[in-house]
């Protein structure tokens, strides 16, 4: 027995302990290291349950279905159910978790790490891996409140004190708490510079709230503290081309693309596949020329993806099959999802979210590229209120509302063109990109004066973007 940072007994040798201690503190930052750190922790003991939890739990969260097989091996010998093994109650219910994930059911297997949280608030990776699954099944009051319930338990002298609070940061902007969110995020990356899940958090507090100039020089600023030395820089880079975009400077976000977001030397991963995908869509839409980035990116997609597993992957494979013009493929993958959705297994996370949210998205993106637009307006205008149940975060998911707003536009719906564009308004008034489409829509009015005007404070948006971006 030994006892973790946090003051947690947990079975297996001190130095096994001190490594998975090490490879959660690996885990929180982000770094590529980790898995190295969680697999050391296992050699020191096989026995130490946690350590072996932590690799099961690092493989699902790739959400990828090839990584299950991993995750299988992680537990090798050990089960929840097994009332000899030397096992405390607590890891007793993290393997269970695992088991549970493993069988597909990601959404229970959430449920079950809140419980582990209740009891245990200052578990890290319980709070962390349960904050990465509501983050993949776009459950928002949990992703704040699993961590709001635990923070009562963390002392303002604690070292990891910071890193729970980026969770809790990104959790209050998902429940669009964006004032809230900034103040927590800030506080979190002062007490850790290096925290690159808080820098994100705060990064979507400028997103959503239309600060694009104050993100911009936000991301400046701390570039050093997330640009290297983590693997979630590809999200954070993806996130910056995203300001740039709402600048107007499309060469810049696709140099950034090619800098960081997808390169020679990046992996065929999903959660990074799954950022470039979203990027050239969004230019995609707007008939922005992107060159030759379609077709490795299609192909990457071809080697990593099982229909189905985690539809919000499926969404942006779609989107590179359609991007490089292989509209049989992504016929091909409708099909299957199709297929999958015909299949009930309840227990599945993966097939609810395909039949309910998955299949309709992924078929309106085909459609979109087929140049079915009134099909996409059928598929996507009765789901748009639920499009969060297949994860993700708001502004990843905007790519399905432009794809909406798009395909209105060209199916000549001006009249829903424009109720979208005013919802966007609405919500964030400093959005360039609704400024311009309403400048289109109201030159195809006939309204000068209007078009005139919201052109003009596009323009202004845009330049203000620019400057801060330097």
């Amino acid at each position: 027995m030994t006892v973790d940072a946090r003051g947690l007994t947990m079975t297996g040798s001190p130095e096994a302990g001190k490594l998975y201690d090490a490879a959660i503190d690996r885990l929180i930052r982000f770094q590529p290291q980790v898995a190295d750190a969680g697999e050391a922790a296992v050699a020191a003991d096989p026995g130490c349950v946690m350590a072996r939890v932590f690799c099961a739990y690092l493989a699902l969260m790739s959400t990828e279905e090839g990584a299950v097989t991993d995750a299988r091996g992680a537990l090798a010998g050990l089960r929840a159910d097994d009332v000899d093994a030397p096992m405390l109650p607590r890891e007793r219910a993290h393997v269970a978790v695992a088991e549970r994930w493993i069988d597909g059911d990601m959404t229970g297997a959430g449920t079950m790490l809140g419980d582990i949280s209740v009891e245990f608030p200052r578990d890290l990776l319980a709070l962390s891996v349960g904050h990465q699954i509501d983050f993949f099944t776009g459950d928002a009051v949990t992703l704040r409140d699993r961590i709001g319930r635990a923070l009562g338990d963390w002392r303002a002298d604690d070292s990891q004190l910071g890193f729970v609070q980026g969770m809790y940061a990104f959790g209050l902007e998902e429940c669009n708490l964006y004032g809230q969110s900034e103040d927590v995020g800030q506080a979190a990356v002062t007490r850790n510079p290096d925290d690159v899940w808080g820098i994100h958090a705060v990064v979507h507090t400028y997103e959503m709230s239309g600060r694009i100039p104050d993100g911009v020089r936000f991301m400046r600023g701390r570039e050093a503290d997330w640009l290297r030395g983590n693997f979630l820089n590809v999200h954070n880079s993806w996130h910056y081309a995203l300001y740039l975009l709402q600048g107007g400077d499309t060469d810049a976000a696709l140099a950034m693309y090619d800098r960081m977001i997808r390169h020679a030397g990046s992996q065929d991963v999903a959660l990074e596949l799954v950022d470039a995908s979203a990027l050239l869509w969004r230019m995609y839409l707007e008939g922005t020329p992107v060159g030759d980035r379609w077709r490795p990116l299609s192909s990457a997609w071809a080697g990593v993806l099982r229909p189905g597993f985690y539809p919000f992957n499926d969404m942006h494979a779609v989107m590179s099959f359609v991007g490089n013009g292989e509209l049989e493929r992504a016929t091909d993958l409708v099909r299957d999802l199709e297929d999958v959705a015909g299949r009930p297994s309840p227990v599945s996370t993966g097939w609810a979210m395909t039949r309910l949210i998955g299949l309709p998205v992924c078929r309106s993106v085909l459609n979109f590229g087929r140049g079915e637009y009134d099909a996409v307006i059928g598929d996507l205008l009765p789901i748009r209120t639920r499009v969060h149940t297949f994860g993700g975060s708001h502004a990843q998911r905007d790519a399905v509302e432009r794809t909406l707003l798009e395909a209105a536009i060209r199916a000549g719906r001006f009249e829903l063109a424009s109720a979208l564009v005013s919802e966007r308004l609405s919500v964030r008034e400093c959005n360039t990109y609704a400024w311009t489409k309403r400048a289109w829509l109201k030159d195809a009015a006939g309204d000068a004066e209007g078009a005139a005007s919201a052109e003009a404070r596009a323009r202004e948006l845009a330049g203000a973007i620019r400057v801060a971006a330097g």
